[in-house]
């Protein structure tokens, strides 16, 4: 089977994983690993290291392919939230001195649609957008950073020059507006 590219094909490559064919694990890893390996390589800002994360990521995915409910998200949703949440306890295990420093420049190819285009369909990220649009500059970085771009809340807060408790309420704050804004 050529590698899966399209949220249905992976949805069913997942129900494949949750039955325990390591065949359609492999395949997902070959859809998916390259999408993975960027969300970690963003956040940790090592190869290695990211590596690590992203067979830790796999580990998991198959462990817990049963719990997958494709009636709440997307497989890249499911996965990619995985990756990130994954990388960013590896960097909090560094110690509280580490920060991800954006990496400039990082685009990691393969050919398919990306992680973004893959997660809501064109309308809503119209929705999207205008909500975010409608909140303040300040809230819409620091949720554009952190969701967006994989960047820890502590890292925003060194980035903005702000405390980690006033990055955490701008968030939390802003992500009850759009939840607000999206169900209207």
């Amino acid at each position: 089977m050529a590698a899966a590219t399209t949220p249905e094909d992976l949805a069913h490559l997942m129900a494949r994983v949750a039955a325990g064919e390591r065949a359609a694990l492999r395949q997902l890893y070959d859809a998916t690993c390259a999408k993975l390996f960027g969300v970690c390589l963003r956040i940790l800002s090592d190869r290695e290291e990211s590596e690590d994360v992203l067979q830790e990521v796999y580990v998991t995915i198959w462990r817990r392919a049963d719990r997958f409910d494709v009636s709440r998200a997307s497989v890249m949703t499911w996965i990619s939230t995985i990756a990130r949440n994954r990388a960013i306890d590896r960097l909090r295990a560094r110690g509280p001195l580490a920060y991800a420093d954006q990496v400039e420049d990082l685009e990691i190819p393969d050919g398919s649609v990306s992680a973004e285009a893959l997660l809501v369909t064109a309308g809503e990220v119209g929705r999207l957008h205008d909500c975010l649009g409608a909140l303040d500059d300040r809230t819409q970085t620091a949720i554009r950073t952190a969701f967006f771009d994989g960047v820890t809340y502590e890292a925003l807060g060194h980035r903005m020059g702000v405390p980690l408790g006033t990055v955490k309420s701008w968030v939390r704050r802003g992500l009850a507006k759009l939840k607000g804004c999206l169900s209207q």
